[in-house]
């Protein structure tokens, strides 16, 4: 199973008011193999304090458990070497089975439960499918990741590359979207 970088995203919503343009967006960019949705759970907590959430997945049942074993070897490997690898791996596939996603409840809720009332949060955790063979293009070329981070907009202006008015633009998007 080749897995590309993947990231997490924790969004907040105040006062959502969801017209499904979000879930419109996550199936566009799956359907044309640009990310995939390893696990997602969104919470929304209403004025009155009730909650609902909703989970979601473009993983099979049977990517989770692969998924679930490769990042249980992973820590295992960092804890007990190549003995906790194999242990890691073993516990990470059922852990994934058993709550039916790579997310688990009752931590990803230690995340979510804070969230005020009228208010909704989001854990979504992306496979970044376009950058596999850029990545595989720079192992092969024998070179690593130093480092990676999202640029503000307002950085930008010092680089040339957007005017003020623009960067401000994009820095007033960014602080309502990501």
């Amino acid at each position: 199973m080749t897995i590309g970088p993947v990231q997490l995203l924790v969004i907040g919503f105040e006062h959502p008011d969801f017209q499904g343009e979000i879930i419109g967006e996550l199936q566009r960019l799956t359907e044309n193999d640009l990310i995939r949705v390893i696990d997602a759970l969104a919470v929304h907590k209403d004025a009155d304090g009730n909650v609902e959430r909703l989970r979601g997945t473009d993983l099979s049942g049977e990517e989770q458990a692969q998924f679930g074993a490769m990042v249980g070897a992973l820590v295992g490997l960092g804890m007990g070497g190549e003995e906790g690898m194999m242990d890691g791996a073993e516990l990470g596939e059922a852990a994934v089975e058993q709550r039916g996603g790579i997310f688990d409840e009752e931590n990803a809720w230690d995340v979510l439960a804070d969230i005020p009332e009228d208010t909704a949060a989001a854990l979504i955790l992306v496979e970044h499918r376009w950058a596999i063979p850029f990545r595989d293009a720079v192992a092969r070329a024998g070179g690593f990741r130093l480092a990676a981070e999202f640029i503000s907009p307002l950085d930008l202006i010092a680089l040339g590359l957007v005017a003020a008015d623009e960067a401000e633009q994009l820095e007033a998007a960014d602080a309502g979207a990501l």
